[in-house]
C-alpha cells in the first residue's frame, strides 16, 4: 500500500484581530467596514439603540416582538414576499432585541449583497407591522413561555435577575417578556415603540467580508442612506445596583432527578482594567475541561458532565455618559448534579473557592488558558459573522474599535498573581446568590447544612 508524505508544518504568520474602518453616512448612521479578502458570505451587523430599559410599563417584551416583524413584512412586500426575496438572495436574516437594543444580522454572498442590503434597508426604514404578523408573533411568543418555564437552566436564569435586581429595575424581569405584558402587545404598541427608538443617527452597521468589486459607499447611499428618521439623543439608562448578599433560593420541581445550579453576582464590565485579568482566572477556574470545577466536580467526583465559570456582559455605558458609570456583567457558575449529590457537590464547589481564595492559581494553569485563550483567536475569528459579531457587541458597549486586539495582548501580559486576585475577588464565597432548581424535599436539608448563606424556597 502506497501512503502519501506526512504534510509537513507551515511557517506560523502573525495574527491579530481585524481593524475596521469607521465612517457615517448623511443620515447620522455609523458604518464600520472590514475588508476581508476571500470571506466570500459577507455579515452585517446592524446595531438599533433601542434598550429594553426603554420599553413602556406594563409591556416588556414589546421589543422582542418588533425585532422580530421587522422581518414580516414592509410597505413594498408582504411576510411571504419578503421571505422569498431573501431567499434568492441567498441570505439569512434574524433580529433580537437584548438590554442594550436591537440586533439585526444578515449574512448573503457578495455578489448579492445590493440586493440584500436593499431589503434589510426596507425593513428597517418602512415596516408594515401588519396586525395579523403582529397577533401571530405574540401567539407565538406566548407558546414559548411555558418551555422556557420547563427548561431548568432558562429557570435557573429568571431567579437569579430577580433575586440580584430590584423589583423595579427591567434586569430583573425577563428580557422577552412575561404572559402577563406580552399578551397586551399589538401592531400599536409596536409600531409606538419602532417610531420612539429606531432611527439611523443612534444606529451603527457593520459590514464584514470580501468587499473586492464593491462601491460600499455607493451601496451603502442606494440602501441604508435612504433610511431616516427622527434625530433625537440617546436614552440616558439608570446606573445598576445589584444585591449579591449571600444566599440560596431553591426552585422547587419535585420528583426531579437533577439540580440545575446557578450561582452568580454582579462585577465589572470590560471598561474596567480588571476585565482581562478576571477573564483569565475566570478560565482558570471554569472555562474549559481541564479548569479546576470540572476537575474536581466532574474528574475526581463524578458529581456533573461539566460546569462553567463565566462573565457576560449586560450593560454598558459610555466612559464620558453624564450618568456615571453605568455597566456591569453577570459573573456566574453553571451547571448540573443528580439530586443526591446536590449538597456534596456545592459543598466541594465551595473548597474549590476557598481552595483558590487560599493558594491561588499556579502558573501552569495561568499558561494554559493564556496559550487557549489567545492561540484560538485565528480560529475563532476565521469567519465574517464572527468578526462582525465581535465588532458590534464593542460598539453596543461603547468599547474602542481596537478593543478586541489590545484584550489579547492584555491578557497574553497577564500574571498569575493578578489573574488569582481578578477571580477570588470576583466570585468571593460569602458574596453569590445559589440559585437550584430541583426537588426541594430532597435538597433543602443539606443544603442548609453547607451555611452558604440563608436559604429560602419558591415553587416553581
Amino acid at each position: 500500500m502506497k501512503y502519501h508524505p506526512q504534510p509537513a508544518p507551515g511557517v506560523a504568520r502573525p495574527w491579530a484581530f481585524p481593524a475596521p474602518e469607521r465612517g457615517s453616512l448623511p443620515n447620522g448612521l455609523t458604518v464600520l467596514r472590514c475588508h476581508r479578502p476571500g470571506q466570500q458570505v459577507v455579515a452585517v451587523e446592524i446595531f438599533l439603540e433601542a434598550p429594553l430599559e426603554a420599553e413602556p410599563e406594563g409591556l416588556d417584551g414589546v421589543a422582542t416582538i418588533m425585532s422580530r416583524a421587522l422581518s414580516e413584512g414592509t410597505d413594498k412586500h408582504s411576510a411571504e414576499e419578503f421571505a422569498a426575496e431573501l431567499e434568492r438572495c441567498g441570505a439569512t436574516l434574524d433580529a433580537h432585541a437584548d438590554h442594550p437594543g436591537v440586533r439585526v444580522s444578515l449574512e448573503v454572498p457578495a455578489s448579492r449583497l445590493a440586493k440584500a442590503l436593499g431589503l434589510v434597508a426596507e425593513a428597517l426604514r418602512a415596516p408594515a407591522f401588519a396586525d395579523s404578523e403582529i397577533e401571530r408573533l405574540v401567539n407565538n411568543r406566548l407558546d414559548e413561555i411555558p418551555h422556557e418555564q420547563a427548561n431548568p437552566a432558562r429557570r435557573a436564569a429568571k431567579q437569579l435577575s430577580k433575586e440580584l435586581f430590584p423589583a423595579t429595575a427591567r434586569m430583573s424581569r425577563p428580557r422577552l417578556g412575561t404572559e402577563k405584558t406580552v399578551e397586551r402587545i399589538d401592531s400599536a404598541a409596536v409600531r409606538a415603540f419602532y417610531d420612539a427608538q429606531v432611527r439611523p443617527s443612534t444606529a451603527t452597521a457593520v459590514v464584514v467580508g470580501d468587499l473586492t468589486g464593491i462601491d460600499l459607499d455607493a451601496l451603502l447611499a442606494d440602501t441604508v442612506g435612504d433610511w431616516s428618521g427622527n434625530t433625537a439623543e440617546s436614552r440616558p439608562v439608570p446606573p445598576i445596583t445589584a444585591d449579591d448578599t449571600g444566599r440560596v433560593v431553591i426552585v422547587d420541581r419535585p420528583g426531579a432527578v437533577q439540580t440545575q445550579l446557578l450561582i452568580g453576582r454582579i462585577g465589572a464590565d470590560r471598561h474596567d482594567s480588571v476585565w482581562p485579568a478576571q477573564v483569565l482566572g475566570t478560565y482558570c477556574l471554569g472555562g474549559t475541561l481541564t479548569s479546576r470545577l470540572d476537575r474536581v466536580l466532574r474528574e475526581e467526583k463524578g458529581y456533573t458532565y461539566g460546569v462553567r465559570a463565566f462573565a457576560q456582559v449586560l450593560r454598558s455605558s459610555a466612559p464620558d455618559s453624564a450618568a456615571g458609570a453605568t455597566g456591569a456583567s453577570m459573573l456566574a457558575i453553571s451547571g448540573s448534579v443528580d439530586t443526591e449529590s446536590t449538597g456534596p457537590a456545592l459543598e466541594d464547589l465551595w473548597k474549590v473557592l476557598r481552595t483558590l481564595a487560599a493558594e491561588g492559581l499556579t502558573d501552569a494553569e495561568r499558561e494554559t488558558a493564556v496559550q487557549n485563550l489567545v492561540g484560538v483567536a485565528p480560529l475563532k475569528f476565521e469567519t465574517a459573522a464572527s468578526v462582525a459579531a465581535t465588532l458590534a457587541d464593542q460598539v453596543e458597549q461603547h468599547l474602542p474599535d481596537d478593543y478586541q486586539a489590545q484584550l489579547y495582548a492584555r491578557l497574553a501580559e497577564t500574571g498569575t498573581v493578578e489573574a488569582t486576585a481578578a477571580v477570588v475577588s470576583a466570585f468571593p464565597g460569602d458574596r453569590l446568590v445559589t440559585v437550584l432548581v430541583g426537588d426541594a424535599a430532597q435538597i433543602e436539608e443539606p443544603v442548609r447544612a453547607l451555611g452558604i448563606g440563608e436559604v429560602s424556597v419558591v415553587t416553581g
